[in-house]
């Protein structure tokens, strides 16, 4: 089922963004559960970001990783779409297909709402960072996200360095050792692998922030463009949240990057 909603029912939202997002609207989708945020008419820049909003494969984020971040993108003139997608319990395709899903349903409207097929990235937080760089270092041909962003991203499904909890979320309780390479994002970029913009702070005590640059690493050597700023305080989980002290120099940081994306 399809629903075109205006941005009275996300009132809310219009308190982190600015007077055009009032003009904007949004498409409501079932399977697989998405929002997709419009920009006004004549302000589309073409692209499109894919949202996975975090939350260790067992809950979601949504707002704050998530519906939070959409008068920011619109008034960017970013198409925006937040996937609630499945959990995985074990079972890694339940969340990769319901993205999947996502990109072929926006591939599908390209033309209706006035946006590239070529241009759709992929935004993830936490969980949804691995998920997200997960899909991007495994691309398909109805998924194959043309720019990555990630906030304090699970990368490594290692059990030294992982989120423990992400890690039997998307692969199950004793997964073996290939399927831990496998998917593990920092072992399979190549050449081909999408640019990166990355944010996290020092002091994140839930996902180390060695997964970050492990997958950092991975990137330079790879010769893949990544953009990647560690504050020195903040903890995990802020997403678009006020509270965040270096809220405006990320978004700042974040904002140049994407004006550069080609």
């Amino acid at each position: 089922m399809i629903r075109t909603l205006t941005f009275s029912f996300f009132l809310v939202l219009a308190t982190v963004g600015s007077s055009i997002f009032a003009q904007s609207k949004v498409v409501e989708f079932d399977s697989p559960k998405m929002k997709v945020f419009l920009p006004p008419k004549n302000t589309e820049n073409g692209k499109t970001i894919v949202a996975c909003p975090g939350g260790g494969y067992t809950h979601l984020a949504q707002n704050h990783e998530g519906y939070y971040w959409a008068p920011y993108f619109n008034n960017l003139g970013f198409a925006y779409a937040v996937v609630e997608y499945d959990f995985p319990n074990g079972d890694k395709n339940i969340s990769m297909n319901d993205i999947r899903k996502a990109f072929v349903i926006l591939k599908d409207s390209a033309e209706n709402w006035n946006i590239k097929p070529d241009k759709i990235g992929i935004m993830g937080s936490s969980a949804g960072g691995h998920l997200a760089s997960a899909l991007a270092t495994h691309p398909s041909e109805e998924c194959n996200p043309a720019f990555q962003i990630l906030f304090y991203p699970v990368i490594s499904l290692d059990k030294e360095v992982t989120h423990s909890g992400s890690r039997k979320g998307f692969l199950g309780e004793n997964p073996t050792e290939e399927e831990v390479m496998e998917w593990s994002s920092d072992k399979k970029v190549t050449p081909a692998t999408s640019p990166v913009f990355m944010a996290l702070c020092s002091d994140d005590k839930v996902v180390k922030p060695i997964n970050s640059i492990l997958y950092y690493n991975s990137l330079v050597e790879n010769q893949v463009p990544v953009a990647m700023f560690i504050y020195p305080e903040g903890g995990h989980g802020w997403g678009y949240r006020t509270k965040f002290k270096q809220r405006e120099q990320m978004l700042q940081e974040l904002t140049a990057w994407l004006k550069n994306l080609k």
